[in-house]
């Protein structure tokens, strides 16, 4: 059994569920890529049409361990939002390490949109595929905020990241970073097959409303 700052994780965590949750992570990311794929296809013009550029962007993110792992998200930003970043700093809207904008002046019209869809993170399937993420599981941050993370916020990093979460149903960009944390470790406690399909059934909703994406 694994433990950081006194979290252990649940005993839940057998063999027996790790099989079946990776099972069910490869056979519902690889039927999703198959499905998504016209959608994908649309999504890359639309994107191109209004900012030439790159279609996918990537971005080292940290997972399970501490492993450092490339990140793939359709892009929703000009093509020069990285260069723009430091000035953009003192509007951030949430508090610790992440960073977010509600109405962030880089996010394209397009880009909007598969945000408030969640679109934008589908290429992730590709991701869970590489066995690199999982459908189910805290939401993984870009290497520089992680590094901003005390050793307690870091016990997120006991699991696989993934595609939604606890964060991801519960009002997302509206949740404070603590309250997000706390999600996190939630979640490592509770994981089981049983709490992944609910979660996997409440992002559903989630998506509908579009509550906190942006």
């Amino acid at each position: 059994m694994m433990e950081l700052e006194g979290l252990a994780i649940s005993p839940n965590e057998s063999r027996r569920y790790l099989f079946v949750k990776r099972l069910m992570d490869i056979v519902l990311s690889l039927f999703g890529l198959i499905v998504l794929s016209p959608l994908f296809a649309v999504v890359a013009c639309l994107i191109y049409m209004e900012d030439a550029g790159k279609i996918i962007f990537c971005q080292d993110r940290n997972g399970k361990g501490d492993h450092i792992f490339r990140m793939y998200k359709f892009r929703s930003m000009r093509e020069d939002a990285p260069l723009l970043r430091a000035e953009m700093e003192k509007f951030n809207e949430l508090d610790g390490p992440a960073f977010k904008i509600k109405n962030d002046p880089r996010v394209t019209r397009i880009g909007r949109f598969i945000r408030r869809t969640s679109i934008d993170e589908l290429p992730q399937l590709v991701n869970i595929l590489l066995g690199d993420m999982s459908l189910v599981g805290p939401r993984p941050l870009p290497t520089y905020e992680t590094k901003q993370c005390t050793a307690y916020q870091k016990q997120r990093l006991l699991v696989k990241p993934g595609l939604t979460c606890y964060w991801q149903i519960s009002g997302r960009s509206d949740v404070r970073f603590d309250e997000w944390i706390e999600m996190d470790l939630k979640y490592i406690r509770e994981m089981s097959i049983t709490t992944d399909l609910k979660i996997l059934l409440q992002t559903v909703k989630s998506v509908i409303t579009g509550r906190g994406a942006y």
